[in-house]
């Protein structure tokens, strides 16, 4: 998926340094990137896997999911609300698919923040935390994977194909391992340090273990108290496990999938990483988080909501989840989907047609698997979807709930190197009636 600008002139890429950090611009290897990912203790949970959806720039909530076919033209704009399998509950009519699957899904609106920056809405809804200069909080797949860790052969957290996530005060040893591009149809698709190319085998590897042995044995006489080479036989030997293992290279390879169940994801980028990321919880990857970018419009909102953005959304969430039910994981998978915050309520002139500003006072997010009721909604908006009607359900709250489905509790303190104790989250309040 290319890298999309936003209004304030920041890419996509920019807010994903640190995750990239993780195998890229610090130049890791997949042996460097295990020694820092030691997994956390297993904690018992509904849900055993997670998937964190990522609509980047901030889309617009009264086009998608919370439409007001009742307020002021200047408000409603073009799309009409469409009926869906659960009862009662209305989305766009561009989500055709989506609206087919709503069972399986909970919508959350009224959802309210006061950022409305990219970056900073950005690091609220990729935490839970309302970000402050002194500290900088861990993201979901940091924590889950400290909390839940994964199998030896399978790296615990993959970004396809990057991670806006940060560590945080974590540490780059809970970074993901970045896919760095998505899979596209008909094309042979390897992640760098895992799929074997280049005319390199097994022997090759194994030859190449064997000499890195004998060189850690070597260092190891020669520096027996340092901390540096603590462990370090342990992570080579599951970095060995990785490359060699034919379930990781499984996993990274959608061409194993029947036609039959890949059609259904379209040929698009982000439906193709949807593909990919049932593949990964299939095979045992605790944590994936997918990018879908260009919701920033300012101009021209209905045009290109209608023509690019809401089909990509529809073909690969819908078929995303109906993968995961498919495949008897939905129940064992949270999913999560969220932009940085909605947009104005009200249409402005700087186009032709008009386009909708930042407005964190109101947006939706989705939640589903891993113990979510479906087919409902929770929260409303006002209506000219400007406001909450009622009390507004906040980003720590959905991120207290996702981390519940999961066994992990929010209120869990971690320290910092300084010794400071911190919460998970620390204002959250987990949101029974999203539960079954």
């Amino acid at each position: 998926m290319a890298a999309s600008r936003t209004c304030d002139g920041v890419q996509r890429r920019d807010f994903l340094r640190v995750g990239a950090l993780g195998m890229g611009a610090l130049g890791l290897n997949l042996s460097g990137f295990l020694r820092l990912s030691a997994a956390g203790e297993v904690a018992k949970a509904t849900a055993k896997s997670a998937i964190f959806i990522n609509l980047t720039g901030g889309p617009s909530h009264m086009d998608t999911f919370d439409l007001k076919p009742d307020a002021p033209a200047e408000y409603r704009g073009t799309f009409n609300p469409i009926k869906t399998v659960a009862s009662g509950v209305e989305i766009s009519e561009h989500l055709p698919k989506l609206a087919a699957q709503a069972d399986k899904f909970c919508v959350l609106r009224g959802v309210s923040h006061t950022l409305g920056a990219h970056q900073l809405g950005t690091e609220y809804v990729n935490t839970g935390n309302r970000p402050i200069q002194s500290l900088e909080y861990p993201g979901y797949g940091a924590v889950v994977t400290k909390e839940l860790g994964g199998p030896k052969d399978l790296p615990p957290f993959v970004a396809i194909p990057n991670s806006n996530q940060r560590t945080g005060f974590l540490g780059v040893q809970y970074a993901p391992l970045n896919t760095t591009a998505a899979p596209k149809p008909g094309q042979q698709y390897g992640v760098r340090g895992i799929s074997l190319g280049n005319g390199l085998t097994i022997e090759e590897v194994e030859r190449r273990q064997n000499l890195l042995s004998d060189l850690d044995r070597t260092f190891a006489k020669v520096e027996k108290d340092s901390q540096l080479l603590t462990g370090l036989d342990r992570f080579s030997e599951q970095a060995h496990s990785i490359i060699t293992s034919k379930r990781a290279r499984d996993a990274f390879d959608v061409s194993k999938e029947s036609p039959k169940f890949a059609e259904p994801f379209g040929g698009d980028t982000f439906g193709m990483s949807c593909l990919l990321a049932t593949r990964l919880i299939e095979s045992g990857v605790r944590f994936v988080t997918l990018t879908l970018g260009g919701w920033d419009t300012h101009q021209n909102n209905f045009t290109n909501l209608k023509t690019k953005q809401l089909p990509q959304l529809d073909t690969g969430v819908a078929a995303l989840l109906n993968g995961l039910h498919q495949k008897g994981l939905l129940d064992s998978t949270a999913v999560f989907v969220t932009g940085e915050f909605g947009r104005t309520p009200k249409i402005n002139s700087r186009s032709e047609e008009g386009g909708r500003d930042h407005y964190p006072r109101c947006m939706f997010m989705l939640l589903a698997g891993g113990g979510v009721k479906g087919g409902q909604v929770i929260g409303e908006s006002d209506e000219k979807a400007a406001m909450p009607k009622n009390e507004a359900i906040t980003p720590d709250d959905v991120a207290a709930t996702f981390y519940h489905t999961l066994g992990i509790d929010h209120t869990r303190e971690y320290h910092t190197n300084t010794g400071r104790p911190i919460m998970i989250v620390r204002d959250g309040h987990v949101i029974r009636k999203a539960l079954s």
